[in-house]
């Protein structure tokens, strides 16, 4: 008769129940990805209903604006139905654990606050200062909120970001986003390019 082996800690029948995601944080990583996929199936449930509230031109030869939410809104249902397959057929994402990941670290509330501010800030602002200085202001916002040491340049990134979205969706793809009291001499010139 042998003599049992003693395993070392992590490792051995304690460790492979944990891993085939029988244990706490297997029930954690399932909880998480159906979570997840819900969330998911919703918004893309919530983007299709929105794209057909969208009223389209009955003569219009160029791309509508219902493609795009068509296309985010399958992308979302899709891959909430992957995730959902994969978790019922019991294939769960192990947890990260990686040396620089603190399990123990508890959720910024105060950073997540921020940008929450930030992304209501901009949907109020887009009327009232024009897309891309609101895009900058949402930009420049989360970069300051997530730690960024020149915000200003964030700030500027995210107005040219938002000129370049400015111009494209509305010479290319004929929608209109407001440009703003500052930028409204911009909106004869692209309307003017009517590609």
């Amino acid at each position: 008769m042998s003599a049992p082996t003693a395993h070392a800690p992590g490792s051995g029948p304690a460790r492979a129940a944990g891993a085939s995601g029988t244990g706490a944080s297997g029930i954690r990583a399932k909880a998480g990805e159906l979570i997840f996929a819900a969330l998911a199936l919703a918004l893309g449930v919530f983007v299709f209903v929105g794209a057909f509230a969208i009223r389209v031109p009955s003569s219009g030869t160029q791309v509508g604006p219902r493609v795009f939410p068509f296309l985010v809104g399958t992308i979302l249902v899709i891959s909430a139905a992957a995730v959902l397959v994969s978790v019922f057929r019991g294939k769960v994402a192990e947890l990260e654990e990686g040396e620089d990941i603190d399990d123990t670290a508890r959720t910024d509330w105060v950073t997540l606050a921020k940008i929450v501010a930030f992304v209501v800030a901009h949907i109020a602002l887009i009327e009232i200062i024009g897309w891309p200085f609101a895009a900058a202001v949402l930009f420049g916002g989360v970069a300051w909120s997530l730690g960024a040491k020149r915000w200003w340049g964030a700030l500027l990134i995210g107005l040219a970001l938002g000129l370049v979205v400015y111009v494209l969706f509305g010479g290319l793809l004929g929608l209109s986003l407001p440009a703003g009291p500052l930028l409204g001499w911009l909106e004869p010139l692209i309307d003017g390019l009517g590609i």
